[in-house]
Formats: structure tokens, C-alpha cells, sequence
């Protein structure tokens, strides 16, 4: 028998889920800026550690996390990307044999409590908007930056049909010309690198494509959530230029319509259960025709669910 042979492959660490809070004081008028930040590091430097414990290239993960909150004291936040764009540059020119890594943000929206009509100055609360997403991944010479949303939740009561497709001997699902469509949006879109090198708007461009998506949810006559998918990205696409390709992750909330003949009662589309489980799951992309594919800009991202 010959002897098993190992070597280490792709790899990173770094500090995870960092709580981060910055509040910004204009006198009486403050802005709070309240972020979820990842940081792992990229290297060949770092493989001593696995395969030996040499910690003599390690970047502590405590460190990672320091510097989090002191270049948020030191630069303020802005947009998340430019902020994770921050990180980046600050640990692959402090440490020079860090060779990149991958910069997550998850940003967690506020809005100002109205107090007499106004906006109060300095109280907040959350709000249900769904939770803005940002990447920065620097690895082999190449920057990839991308935003996104998560636990966006939509539903339409009506506008939405589902039926001419394949049955079997197993299919019980009837067609309908009317049903309530619920899914929960998970997007990420990719910047197109030309983009981020020339300077983008980053807070402008999350709040219009997001607010596309929404409009095509709402107003796209749907025969399937996968053409609603595609009109959500195509319309985001059409509108900004700085985008090369938006990717989705699109369960299908199942609201069935009771059964309420055994009351003697009729049921027009009226009354439904809401089942969490099991669930339809639909997964696309939308590529804007032209642009090089950047398969490194998602090799390292989480799994959408």
C-alpha cells in the first residue's frame, strides 16, 4: 500500500461578524451607521500555521477586528464597499506578504423616529427593508467589489399564475390563473471592474436597485417567480451601467387555499395557509451580454441558503 500524501488547499481565516456602530455627530443631528463586518486574510505566507503552527505571518484576528473599529473612528463608514475597499488597502499594505482577502459587510438600516411631524435628531429605529450586502475580495492581482440585499420578503396577492406544466402520475399540484406569489430576495450584483476603478455612488445605486426589483415584483405579470426573477435583474441592469451581472436566490413561499367545504363554506382565494417548508427554491443569474465572466469575484462568497 502506498503511502497518502496531503497538501493544503484554498484557505483563509480572519474575524467574523464584528458588530460594528458608528455614530456621526453634526452637532444636535446625528447619523448612525450599524454594520455586521467579516475580515479573512489571503496568503501563502499563512500556510506555516496550518501545517506546523507557525504563527510568524499571522495576522491575529483580534488585530483584523481592532482595525474595524479604529479606521471607523479614523475614516468614518460611507458605503459599505468603499469602507470593506478601506480594509482591504489598510491590511495588504501594512503586512506586505498578505496577498488579499475577502471583506464582507451586512449593513442593518435605521430610520429617524417622526416626533411632531419632524424627524427626530438623534432617535432611531429599525427598519424591515431587507439587509444590504457588500464584498470586497482581493486575490491573484484582482479587486472584485459587490452589493446586494437579503431577507428582502415580498409578497402579491394576485397577479400571478402558475400552470402548463409536465404531470405525472406523482403531480397533485392543480393549475392556477391566480395565486399569491411570496418569496424572500436574496440578490447580489457584481460591479463591473471599470466601474469601481473610475468611482461609483455606491448608497444611490443600492437604493434604485433595489427599489427597480421592487416595482418589477410588483407590476411584471408573473407565470413563473423564475420570469419574475429575470425581469427584476434585467431591470436592474437596464437601469445602471456599472453592473455586470446580478445573481438570486428566490424560495417560493407557498400560501395554499383552504379547504373549507367541510364547513359548508366557500373559499375564492380568500383564506390560505402559509407554509415555511418544504419550499420551491429558485436560483439565476441575469449577465449583462459582453462583460468578461469573474468567477474568483464569487468563489468565495457564502452559500445564498
Amino acid at each position: 500500500m502506498s503511502e497518502t500524501t496531503v497538501h493544503l488547499g484554498p484557505n483563509k481565516y480572519g474575524k467574523a461578524e464584528n458588530r460594528l456602530v458608528r455614530v456621526t455627530r453634526h452637532g444636535d443631528r446625528h447619523e448612525i451607521a450599524d454594520l455586521t463586518v467579516t475580515s479573512q486574510l489571503i496568503g501563502e505566507a499563512f500556510a506555516g500555521s496550518f501545517t506546523s503552527g507557525d504563527n510568524s505571518r499571522i495576522v491575529a484576528t483580534d488585530t483584523q477586528k481592532n482595525t474595524v473599529f479604529a479606521l471607523a473612528k479614523e475614516h468614518g463608514v460611507g458605503a459599505p464597499e468603499d469602507f470593506l475597499a478601506l480594509l482591504a488597502d489598510q491590511f495588504t499594505s501594512e503586512f506586505d506578504w498578505v496577498e488579499g482577502g475577502l471583506w464582507q459587510a451586512e449593513v442593518h438600516p435605521w430610520e429617524r423616529i417622526t416626533v411632531d411631524g419632524q424627524p427626530h435628531d438623534h432617535s432611531f429605529r429599525r427598519t424591515g427593508t431587507g439587509t444590504r450586502l457588500a464584498t470586497v475580495h482581493v486575490e491573484a492581482g484582482e479587486r472584485h467589489v459587490t452589493g446586494g440585499v437579503k431577507d428582502l420578503v415580498v409578497l402579491k396577492s394576485t397577479g400571478s399564475e402558475f400552470h402548463g406544466f409536465p404531470r405525472s402520475r406523482f403531480t397533485t399540484l392543480p393549475e392556477t390563473t391566480d395565486r399569491i406569489m411570496a418569496t424572500e430576495v436574496t440578490a447580489r450584483w457584481r460591479y463591473l471592474p471599470s466601474a469601481v476603478e473610475a468611482g461609483i455612488a455606491y448608497d444611490a445605486l443600492y437604493e434604485e436597485v433595489v427599489a427597480v426589483m421592487l416595482e418589477q415584483f410588483a407590476t411584471v405579470h408573473s407565470l413563473a417567480l423564475q420570469q419574475t426573477l429575470w425581469e427584476m435583474g434585467r431591470a436592474a441592469i437596464e437601469l445602471r451601467p456599472e453592473l455586470a451581472e446580478v445573481r438570486f436566490a428566490m424560495p417560493n413561499k407557498h400560501h395554499f387555499v383552504v379547504d373549507l367545504s367541510p364547513f359548508d363554506l366557500t373559499n375564492e382565494n380568500e383564506v390560505f395557509i402559509a407554509a415555511d417548508r418544504p419550499y420551491g427554491l429558485i436560483e439565476g443569474t441575469v449577465v449583462r451580454d459582453g462583460v468578461a465572466e469573474a468567477p474568483g469575484a464569487w468563489e468565495h462568497l457564502p452559500a445564498f441558503v
